[in-house]
């Protein structure tokens, strides 16, 4: 042991000694990384243990210092090496390295305090308080608050005693100002550490009414500043965090005023144009005005500091910097700090564009803005404004790969602009941002325009349900906007005629009108609205013309014919109703569907019934109605007969029996009120007869006789009216050679419609004379339209044949063979040996049933025996003398009744030739019998006597 050693107490060798050991423990597992990671717990304790040691040291240390020089270099050489290690210890995420190093400066604080002379100079004071403030702020950091306040307690003491140091040269000056100021941060920073805020408060106003301020160097200065901003950026985090409203506002205060001095304590450090200085009053600058936002509940004017602060902030940016991510949220800050002070468009507008004018064109930054604009309320006119400027700026980028930027902006434009009240201002910023995309000629993708397009659409449908219709058109014209471009093929259209159903809603036909000609006639859906607005106008023709175009346009849904029903319905358009059904029967294809055919007869049957109620109006246009209603009949009997084909008549027997009802009594109205409509008359008989008779086959039960009679007046009917137009129109032709077809076509009619009403009237139907009379007589002017068609057809053959039917028929048959003989009489071109024929049948016929009248019989007689004498043959003399003498029985018979029924004329005519017969006769018997004639017949006419005696002579 050294003789030093020798002088001191053994208590403190002892301590010594164990001080020694401890660092040769320590050293190792301090130099060497992997002995102090896995035993910095035994470190730790170890440290504490010097340190302790140390600090006992250096209460019972002597007096003397040259007692203890040797010992005294030791300690204090070893606590260099300690404290030069803390500095060497590399930091980690978690605590425990922080630890280790503020416990390592503990224990090399303590040493060199030990180490220390009784009466330090100045230099070595500032030299401890340096190391004793540093310390304590170690392990304040660390959270060993207890420690650190031992240690600041210390250093207060060093503090203290350099304060009174008198020995001070000029460049220790500022040694002792930047150390104590060192010192006051540290005791600031652990105070406020351990929540003594009075204390850190205290030791903050020092450090600001310090007159040693000026003579911290500029790096001191940044460091002090940064504590006291650390500081309060941690009292406004608190202050962030927090629930509750209260507590905010007192955190925000507290923070502005920490903000506050350090903000005037770096006013110094401006001007320097150090970059680290630059970055420290912008951070001041970005806390302070967070400060300022989170108090202005308390202290409204903060608001307008805050302001301040940003806008110096904001104005102090470099332009190289102004993209970065810490300035964006500087500018996101003051827009938070305008909003909340309520400021006007101009201010906030600007806020924006400064905002937009930086940003990167990301998903992210878009969606910031886009959900900030949310926030807004009612100014429409600033959304607007900011959707604008987002979109200006995305079409000024370079490249395509903002495209889904630009598809929000649009979308959410659309969106804000439908919210607004004022619509016209809407419409204007709808249009200028399609101009925007068209100036730029940038084409939306077909999944944008379809989008945007659907949103129109959308709002203008909510306006068009609110019945603000010029509202919901523009929504709707809107989409007709070149910006489209790419959905306009199939978006146009479909935008005009919604505009122009608003028009027709609002009654503002010319609008419409004008709207729908811009669209494609191809399409049904157009024609559609054509149509609706030709009915608002009350153009009907021009409605029936668009119907029919609509059933052949492109995209034609029998839908619309409904919806077009319904509209000519409730305008009370009868023609268009009829129209609309039409195309909706013929709409009806044949699918085999009974159903479907049972519909389309039920529709027949009510466009049939409009037809009659058209045909009743006054002005009607009855033959063109005539002509549609026969071609419904006559579509309704081909449905019938499907349905019969698929065995499903029984289901529309209700409407066969409305139908032939119909029919029959149209006919009979048509018989009564139309003129020159024969054709047309018998066209709906035979249509009647041919429901009449499917009526008759489809009941079940037993037909009424009143079917059979119906089924034979229109038969009848049918060939009447026929008859008697072909008589119409042959009497206007000279020729009938381009009529041969129709001839042999009712010829035909004819014979079918005689066997027809024969069959009935031989089936036992008819019961009731007068009906049977009736069907008889039908029957005799059949055979007389035979007659009159053959003689057209110079088919002199047939009418023989049908002259000899008709003979073969009962009495009743009497004006049947008078109007064969008339129509005989009357032909020119009918020959001879035919008209003899049939008149001398005609005439047996007569005779033999009694039934010819005296008048009628002797011109018949006269008719047969001028042409028998003509033929100037022996037989035919013969067979005229017969006749001539069947007219003596004749005038025998009368005379005692009606004296006169054969007229004088004829009596003369008999007489004359029987007489002048007789003269010429070449045979005495053949003379004989008409002498004989002559002198009867004498008789009957005046002057008879003597008339008899010149035959006689």
């Amino acid at each position: 042991m050294s003789a030093n050693k020798r002088k001191l107490s053994s208590g403190l060798v002892e301590v010594f000694e164990t001080i020694k050991g401890l660092l040769i423990t320590i050293k190792p597992k301090l130099i060497d990384p992997s002995a102090k990671q896995h035993g910095q717990s035994t470190i730790h304790s170890e440290l504490l243990h010097l340190s302790s040691l140390a600090e006992s040291f250096a209460k019972q240390r002597p007096r003397s210092n040259k007692e203890w020089t040797s010992i005294a270099d030791t300690l204090d050489r070893e606590g260099v090496w300690l404290w030069n290690v803390a500095s060497s210890i590399p930091q980690t995420r978690d605590d425990h390295a922080g630890q280790i190093t503020a416990v390592v400066r503990l224990a090399g604080l303590r040493l060199v305090e030990a180490g220390l002379e009784q009466k330090p100079s100045a230099e070595t004071l500032i030299h401890v308080l340096h190391l004793a403030s540093k310390a304590g702020a170690s392990l304040s950091e660390s959270g060993k608050h207890d420690l650190a306040g031992s240690v600041l307690g210390s250093a207060a003491q060093y503090e203290d005693a350099l304060r009174k140091a008198e020995d001070l040269e000029h460049s220790q000056g500022q040694a002792r100002a930047r150390v104590v100021l060192l010192y006051y941060s540290s005791r600031m920073e652990a105070a406020w550490r351990e929540g003594n805020d009075g204390i850190a408060d205290f030791m903050l106003s020092k450090i600001v009414d310090s007159d040693q301020l000026h003579s911290l160097l500029p790096r001191d200065r940044e460091l002090l500043v940064a504590k006291v901003l650390e500081i309060g950026k941690l009292i406004l985090k608190a202050g962030t965090q927090d629930s509750s409203p209260a507590i905010r506002g007192i955190r925000g205060r507290d923070a502005v005023k920490w903000l506050q001095k350090a903000f005037s304590l770096s006013e110094p450090l401006e001007g320097t144009g150090n970059v680290s200085t630059q970055h420290l009053r912008r951070s001041i600058l970005r806390s302070l005005a967070r400060a300022y936002f989170l108090s202005s509940s308390d202290e409204p004017e903060n608001l307008v500091r805050a302001e301040a602060s940003l806008n110096e902030l904001i104005s102090s940016v470099g332009a190289s910097e102004h993209t970065a991510i810490e300035y964006q949220q500087l500018r996101w800050m003051r827009i938070a700090v305008l909003k909340k002070r309520k400021a006007g468009y101009a201010l906030l507008l600007e806020a924006f564009q400064s905002i937009i004018d930086h940003m990167s064109l990301t998903d992210g930054t878009t969606t910031d803005i886009l959900q900030e604009t949310r926030g807004l309320g009612e100014e429409r006119a600033l959304v607007a404004a900011v959707h604008q400027r987002c979109l200006r700026r995305v079409l000024d980028a370079e490249g395509s790969s903002n495209e889904s930027q630009l598809d929000r902006i649009l979308l959410s434009l659309l969106f804000h602009c439908s919210k607004d009240t004022d619509h016209a201002q809407s419409m204007q910023e709808i249009s200028a941002a399609f101009i925007s995309l068209t100036d730029a000629r940038f084409e939306l993708s077909k999944i944008s325009a379809t989008a945007c397009l659907t949103l129109l659409w959308q709002f203008g449908d909510r306006k068009y349900e609110n019945k603000r219709w010029l509202e919901a058109a523009d929504w709707y014209l809107a989409g007709t906007h070149k910006a489209l471009a790419s959905v306009a093929r199939l978006g146009d259209s479909k935008c005009l005629r919604k505009a122009a159903l608003c028009y027709i809603q609002q009654g503002d036909f010319a609008r419409a009108a004008a709207t729908i000609r811009r669209c494609s006639e191809q399409e049904a859906a157009t024609c559609y609205i054509r149509l609706m607005i030709a009915v608002r106008q009350g153009l009907e023709d021009e409605a029936i013309d668009l119907v029919r175009a609509m059933v052949t346009a492109s995209g034609f849904d029998r839908k619309t014919l409904m919806l077009a029903t319904q509209l000519a319905n409730e305008s009370d358009m009868k023609r268009l109703l009829l129209s609309v059904l039409e195309a909706l029967l013929g709409t009806m294809g044949s699918n085999g569907d009974p159903s479907s055919d049972t519909e389309a007869l039920t529709l027949a049957r009510c466009i049939i019934r409009l037809i009659l109620k058209l045909m009743g109006e006054p002005g009607s246009d009855r033959s063109s109605l005539v002509r549609v209603l026969i071609g419904h009949f006559r579509t309704a009997i081909l449905l019938i007969k499907k349905l019969e084909e698929s065995a499903n008549l029984m289901t529309a027997t209700r409407d066969i029996s409305w139908l032939w009802r119909a029919a029959y009594n149209c006919a009979i109205q048509g018989c009564s009120e139309w003129e020159e409509a024969e054709s047309t008359v018998s066209d709906i008989f035979d249509i009647a007869r041919q429901l009449l008779e499917i009526y008759r086959d489809a009941s079940l039960a037993d037909i009424d006789v009143e079917i059979y009679l119906h089924i034979i007046n229109a038969s009848f009917a049918a060939i009447a009216g026929r008859v008697f137009a072909l008589r119409k129109r042959l009497s206007s032709e000279r020729s009938i050679e381009n009529r041969e077809d129709e001839l042999k076509s009712i010829l035909e009619h004819i014979g079918s419609c005689r066997k027809r009403i024969c069959a009935v009237a031989e089936s036992a139907k008819l019961v009731d004379a007068e009906d049977i009379v009736r069907s008889q007589s039908y029957v005799h002017v059949l055979r007389v339209f035979e007659v009159e068609m053959l003689c057209h057809l110079r088919d002199w053959e047939q009418l023989l044949a049908v002259v000899d039917d008709t003979i073969q028929s009962g009495a009743g048959a009497v004006a049947t063979y008078e109007a064969v003989t008339d129509i005989l009489w009357v032909e020119k071109d009918c020959p001879v040996d035919v008209l003899f024929t049939a008149l001398e049948a005609i005439l047996h016929a007569s005779l033999d049933r009694g039934s010819l009248s005296i008048d009628k019989f002797s011109r018949w007689l006269r008719a047969i025996c001028t042409m028998l004498l003509s033929r100037n043959t022996a037989e035919d003399r013969t067979k005229a003398i017969g006749y001539v003498e069947q007219a003596v029985h004749v005038l025998e018979d009368h005379m005692d009744g009606d004296a006169q029924a054969y007229p004088i004329d004829e009596r003369q005519w008999l007489l004359g030739t029987s007489y002048n017969t007789g003269i010429d006769a070449s045979l005495l018997d053949e003379a004989k019998r008409w002498f004989e004639a002559s002198t009867t017949i004498c008789r009957f006419v005046p002057d008879g006597d003597t008339r008899a005696g010149k035959v006689s002579d």
